[in-house]
């Protein structure tokens, strides 16, 4: 599939959704967080994502960190689709890694690949490093809570 089906795809299931029911919240005098909400305030029917990890859906894993990390998100958005909803409706992202250091080394790279599954959304977070997981070939996993518009 060309980058412009996938693209289009993208838009049409996009435009199908109901708008998002959260909002950012700002505590006065803050400063402006980069890449993520300090909270998100909603109202509607709540979503709770299991963790994903960087695999698709023939158990095969991506390659490197930031390749784990897109397939993590994109299965994410993924379980957002199947119910009705998209990165938008996402108001905490909970992320699990193995190696904090290859976390901090990728961070200019990193944004992009957020980008392209989550677009300019960015939820309250969190992120640990582990010791391990599951999944012995597993360096990220990522979970997620969203509120959907009341149906």
């Amino acid at each position: 599939m060309s980058d412009t089906a996938v693209r289009d795809d993208k838009a049409k299931v996009a435009s199908s959704r109901l708008p998002s029911p959260l909002s950012a919240v700002q505590p006065a005098g803050w400063a402006e967080p980069r890449g993520y909400a300090n909270g998100m305030i909603g109202e509607g029917r709540v979503l709770f994502v299991g963790g994903q990890i960087g695999w698709d859906v023939e158990g095969r894993f991506a390659e490197g960190f930031l390749g784990q990390v897109g397939q993590a998100l994109a299965n994410i958005v993924a379980v957002l689709e199947a119910a009705g909803g998209g990165p938008e409706h996402v108001g905490r992202l909970t992320w699990y890694v193995t190696d904090i250091e290859a976390y901090r080394a990728s961070l200019k790279e990193l944004g992009p690949v957020y980008r392209a599954a989550m677009g300019k959304h960015f939820p309250a977070m969190a992120l640990v490093q582990v010791v391990s997981l599951v999944e012995e070939e597993a360096m990220v996993e990522i979970e997620a809570t969203a509120v959907l518009p009341a149906a």
